[in-house]
């Protein structure tokens, strides 16, 4: 148990939305029970495109290719963590935060696997490593997801919701004294596939849905899908949308352009059918808070709703920033899940800490391993 009042960690972050690995190097403090932050240096690191084509199709491997892709992928984000703290001569950290990168989530199964979790990363990276933290969750009966909202509730108390546009819409915000979060909807995972599809990596600012045609029809079929039935808790994954969102854009006999605007505006309307205030103060970070077509779509919707778009290290590393503090509150054994977000059993502390190897025959060890 690591019990002190100031941190020095590295968050680290992939998203399902392939853009890459986010690392954010960041200075924590506790004063009277109160968190601050700090965000110092901070980088994503795309993907080569060997990579995404590796992580896009991973859902379709067996067994024992998974385990292999798991052990190359662990040595590629060691690779990348470590250079990251050469780099900018980075010095007793206390921790490196890592969440991997999402494959299978499937929590109605038991099932959840991020891989890069492995314990031999600590070595590779010569680091106290806190990783694999949706694992815990799922075992006791929670959705795994999404893990963020703690930090909303202990970092970013001030606004009334919290919301990332990522590969995937989440929203968190206190009702009744609880905290209360899932995800909403897909986002960048589908409008990313599409604008690949124009050889664009993505939307930029939302200028292909502005002059593209909405579907009205594919809009209801859309905004019918079951999973927008289903009471809260509950969580996607990439599943939900390479089964269910994508044929069914798919059956349409329409433009990739046309695809994009229809499901830009889904997006909009699905964040603005779960907010219970519309006067309140919101904060969006991710990549899709850069997609100012989708944030004027949202914002026409409800008019009263106050939009905050925060600094770009705010916006791009929120995510990490919030997974390096996950590992802080693992290091001291507090609380870093909440059931009410998750549906789990309990609150409880998740997530795996491998210690720095220490010793020569400890790292024989685990390289023999």
């Amino acid at each position: 148990m690591m019990i002190k009042e100031n941190y020095n960690v590295i968050g680290v972050m992939s998203g399902t939305s392939l853009d890459g690995v986010d690392l954010a190097h960041i200075q924590f403090s506790i004063i009277d029970g109160i968190w601050q932050f700090k965000i110092l240096e901070a980088q994503t690191v795309a993907y080569s495109d060997d990579w995404v084509e590796k992580l896009k199709n991973a859902l379709n491997l067996d067994a024992t290719s998974l385990s292999h892709l798991n052990n190359a992928y662990t040595i590629t984000l060691a690779s990348i963590i470590k250079r990251f703290i050469t780099t900018n001569k980075l010095h007793t950290i206390d921790a490196v935060c890592s969440h991997g990168h999402t494959i299978l989530h499937q929590p109605h199964k038991g099932i959840t696997l991020q891989i890069g979790n492995q314990k031999e990363i600590a070595l590779l990276i010569d680091q106290t490593v806190v990783c694999d933290f949706r694992v815990d969750d799922v075992a006791l009966g929670g959705q795994g997801a999404p893990l963020v909202p703690i930090g909303d509730q202990k970092l970013f108390n001030q606004y009334d919701y919290c919301m990332n546009l990522g590969g995937f819409s989440n929203i968190s915000y206190t009702e009744d004294g609880n905290q209360i979060a899932y995800d909403i909807c897909a986002v960048n995972t589908v409008l990313n596939f599409y604008a690949n599809q124009l050889n664009l990596p993505y939307d930029d600012q939302g200028k292909i849905a502005r002059q593209a045609k909405v579907d009205t029809k594919l809009l209801q079929e859309l905004s019918e899908l079951d999973y927008y039935k289903i009471p809260h808790p509950k969580s996607l994954g990439y599943e939900f949308v390479q089964e269910i969102a994508i044929p069914l854009i798919d059956s349409y006999s329409i433009s990739i352009e046309d695809k994009i605007a229809t499901f830009t505006h889904h997006i909009a309307q699905q964040i603005a059918a779960v907010l219970p205030n519309r006067k309140a103060a919101i904060l969006i970070t991710g990549g899709g808070a850069y997609n100012s077509f989708l944030i004027e779509k949202l914002q026409e919707k409800l008019p009263l709703l106050h939009i905050v778009i925060p600094d770009r290290k705010t916006i791009e590393f929120k995510e990490a920033l919030i997974f390096g503090f996950l590992g802080i509150l693992k290091l001291r054994e507090e609380i870093n899940v909440l059931k009410s977000v998750t549906g789990a059993r309990r609150d409880h502390s998740s997530g795996r800490i491998y210690p720095r190897p220490t010793s020569p025959l400890e790292k024989d060890f685990i390289t023999a391993k």
